[in-house]
């Protein structure tokens, strides 16, 4: 069944946020992505690289840093890393200076 919006109620979406270069490279601020469920993190950087299919891109998106809320993702594998729906994921590239 459809919502006043035109999207099923079932439909959720998840947030990416980009900092620095990766906003640099995207274009913009933030994009949402509607879900149906919990992804892998490994889709969601597929459909951020499918939005934004430059090089540049993804070569920012294969340094950044992950953020899931305010939990970093450090060095776990990103297909076994579950993004729930309504998740905010951030794409921090890395900063110069200190």
């Amino acid at each position: 069944m459809s919502t006043a919006s035109g999207r099923d109620r079932g439909d959720e979406t998840v947030t990416v946020r980009y900092w620095a270069g990766a906003r640099a490279a995207a274009g913009t601020a933030e994009d949402t992505f509607v879900v149906t469920g919990a992804l892998p993190l490994s889709e969601v950087v597929s459909r951020v690289l499918e939005r934004h299919p430059d090089d540049r891109m993804a070569r920012t998106v294969a340094v950044c840093s992950v953020l899931l809320g305010d939990q970093p993702v450090r060095s776990q594998d990103p297909a076994s890393v579950l993004v729930a729906p309504g998740t905010v994921v951030e794409l921090l590239p890395p900063f110069a200076g200190g």
